[in-house]
């Protein structure tokens, strides 16, 4: 099964590029930049030079499914997050669809479908960086995509314990990027996991498991 990484220079985006290749599937990885590629294919993908603000329809053509992991990262400001968070995207999404692709996965954050003034309080751009989350999630809801979303807590790089919480809303905490990286690839598969989303942070429950359980 071939599975395009959008974002796989990032570090969840790398994980998902070495865990999908352990898994037997071919990972195609998205990046932006020539000298990204190598990392790419030392982790066992096949990398493919896009830009998310421009045109993608190369890089989902012939995929079987699509994975959302790119973010615009907390150095930039908020113009850079319209574009990468949620027009990018919204832009994967459409060039998913427009290839007649079924599967789409989307990495967004814990927040994004609550009110967010409770969640930013006065963080301006967190609350704008919530927002963006939530518009592209809702965008990709309001497809006939069998998509997933993934609202993981804070991320740290601490070794995954392949347990996890999940539901529609969970009490803040962390997770490590491992986790997040192996729940979305079994929800590739997953069909409970379609048409949902869903906020996690480190748990009891294996992530299959967990999975089943929504």
């Amino acid at each position: 099964m071939k599975v395009l990484v959008a974002g796989a220079n990032g570090h969840t985006g790398q994980l998902l590029i070495q865990f999908l290749h352990e898994a037997d599937y071919e990972p195609y990885g998205m990046v932006r930049k020539e000298e990204q590629k190598q990392r790419i294919a030392e982790l066992g993908g096949t990398p493919i030079l896009a830009d998310l603000e421009s045109d993608v329809g190369h890089t989902v053509k012939g995929m079987d499914a699509v994975i959302f992991a790119a973010g615009s990262g907390s150095s930039t400001g908020p113009d850079k997050t319209t574009d990468v968070d949620r027009d990018g995207a919204i832009n994967l999404v459409k060039a998913t669809e427009n290839f007649g692709i079924k599967k789409f996965i989307m990495l967004s954050s814990i927040g994004a479908g609550r009110d967010l003034n409770q969640m930013a309080q006065d963080n301006e751009n967190m609350k704008h960086y919530l927002k963006m989350k939530r518009e592209a999630d809702e965008y990709l809801m309001s497809t006939e995509l069998d998509y997933t979303i993934v609202r993981p807590g804070g991320l740290t790089h601490d070794p995954g314990t392949s347990k996890i919480k999940v539901a529609e809303e969970v009490e803040f905490g962390n997770i490590p990027r491992a986790d997040v990286a192996k729940t979305m690839i079994a929800a590739i598969q997953e069909p409970n996991a379609f048409h949902k989303a869903f906020e996690m942070v480190s748990g009891k429950v294996q992530i299959e498991e967990a999975l089943k359980s929504l």
